[in-house]
């Protein structure tokens, strides 16, 4: 009994377990930047270019972003309304109750904790070709790689990271930001520099593709604006949530769409987009340029910007952990906060150890699809949760309303849809293995150790 029974809106301020109100809209809005701003603009940028769009490339990003708009301003609606820190699982317990919740919840958990490990990979390949720079070789055994045993560079970036998130949130976030400014300063580097060797030759022919180009680049670059709705897990540390959670998603999206059409647009004029089917497109168009100094400081940039990504998707993962743990749904001991920095220190630890040996030892490149359906599964579980309070709990405050209902969520329901439709099938039955593992838990343990089962908790009638 009791599967799709609901938590009402705002009922887990938690007396016993709760989290240090400290982030600012701009803490906020560095980590949605944080999060975004990656691998993608420093790895799928040239491939796109390079085989699916051409210069166009701008137009992609165009439609991605407009595609991902509609996920944000419906994650806005909620964070705003329900708050709480943990994201799409706290909006679906509310609108469709504890089983959605649960499997919502531990979507999350497989989107974040990949997508951690996948990104650590990719930084202890940056990390060793600086190391090379400076001729310091490690040994192959210690590298990513075929030859490759234990991955010592992607082991240390997660023990590093896990004891910053350890010390507390409000240092974990002024070191983001230091990084996302690193990162930017590098990206106005390139920009400067860019603009004054644009040959408009380069732009010749400018849809190479046509326009099927074009959209299916969009369907891949979609994947570069994700870690926005990482921001949403924050709700519960912001300092004025109803207000600096929409500034939060809304602009670290806007800021990430802008830099991205600036740099595609530029790397495009200034190489021809043949030649940037390599990993690192713009440290490769320097090169080609001749400026290796300023490659150099790319390959820097590429660092910071991997390592906000881990962050932030770390941080996302423990807070939606504890939010589940704190539920009752995954066991209570975990919930636990320390009590001098308020974080949930044995969730951080924990999950840090298990990234940390399954990044030291797994290959992640075959499971790193996984976070793409994941991620696009949530969205559309936000856009939906939209639609139903509004009709369901019509009284319910809204700080932040998103525009156009019910279009808006409908059209993030309907791109998602068609993104996953796209994925390969494998990738498909892996997440439905996943899940079913997941489902399995829920009726062992979660649906029994709910705090939904206790006559003091928050409830109203699911069914």
């Amino acid at each position: 009994m009791g599967l799709f029974r609901k938590k009402a809106i705002r009922c887990s301020a938690d007396t016993e377990y709760h989290l240090a109100k400290c982030l600012s809209a701009l803490d906020l809005t560095f980590l949605g930047v944080g999060a975004i701003i990656g691998a993608g603009i420093f790895v799928l940028t040239g491939i796109v270019a390079a085989t699916q769009t051409g210069p166009a490339i701008i137009f992609s990003y165009i439609l991605a972003g407009l595609a991902c708009a509609f996920s944000a301003l419906s994650y806005a609606e909620l964070a705003a309304a329900i708050g709480g820190c943990g994201s799409a699982y706290g909006y679906a317990y509310a609108g469709f109750g504890e089983l959605i919740a649960w499997v919502v919840g531990w979507d999350l958990l497989l989107e974040y904790s990949i997508a951690v490990s996948a990104v650590s990979v990719g930084w202890s390949g940056y990390a060793k070709d600086i190391l090379k720079a400076v001729h310091l070789q490690l040994p192959t055994v210690l590298l990513v790689g075929p030859d490759g045993i234990f991955n010592v560079l992607a082991f240390l970036i997660i023990s590093l990271l896990t004891v910053l998130l350890v010390i507390g949130v409000k240092s974990s976030a002024r070191f983001n930001n230091a990084m996302v400014l690193v990162k930017l300063l590098v990206i106005l580097l390139f920009i400067i520099v860019a603009a004054t060797e644009v040959k408009l030759d380069n732009w010749t022919p400018f849809n190479p593709f046509g326009w099927s180009g074009v959209v299916e680049g969009g369907a891949l670059i979609f994947f570069a604006y994700i870690g926005f709705d990482a921001v949403s897990t924050a709700a519960e540390e912001a300092k004025n949530p109803q207000k600096d959670l929409p500034i939060g998603i809304l602009a670290s999206l806007f800021i990430c769409t802008v830099i991205y059409m600036i740099v595609s647009g530029l790397l495009t004029g200034i190489v021809p987009y043949s030649e940037l089917n390599v990993s690192s497109p713009i440290s490769r168009a320097m090169l080609i340029l001749g400026h290796k100094v300023i490659a150099a400081m790319i390959a820097v940039g590429a660092i910071a910007g991997l390592t906000t990504v881990m962050l932030v998707l770390f941080y996302g993962l423990t807070r939606v952990f504890f939010a589940m743990a704190r539920d009752g749904l995954l066991p209570r001991f975990f919930a636990v906060t320390h009590p001098k920095t308020r974080t949930p220190i044995r969730i951080i630890v924990t999950c840090g150890l298990l990234m940390a040996t399954v990044s030291a030892l797994v290959s992640i490149s075959s499971l790193a699809e996984l976070v793409n359906v994941g991620t696009l599964f949530a969205f559309i579980i936000v856009c939906a949760g939209v639609i139903v309070l509004r009709y369901t709990q019509p009284e319910l405050e809204r700080p932040f309303k998103t525009p156009f209902m019910p279009y808006v969520p409908i059209l993030g329901i309907l791109s998602c849809a068609y993104l996953i439709y796209n994925l390969p099938v494998i990738t498909m039955l892996r997440f439905a293995v996943w899940m079913a593992i997941g489902v399995v838990i829920y009726f062992l343990f979660g649906r029994n150790n709910s705090v939904l089962q206790s006559e003091k908790a928050c409830l109203t009638n699911g069914s």
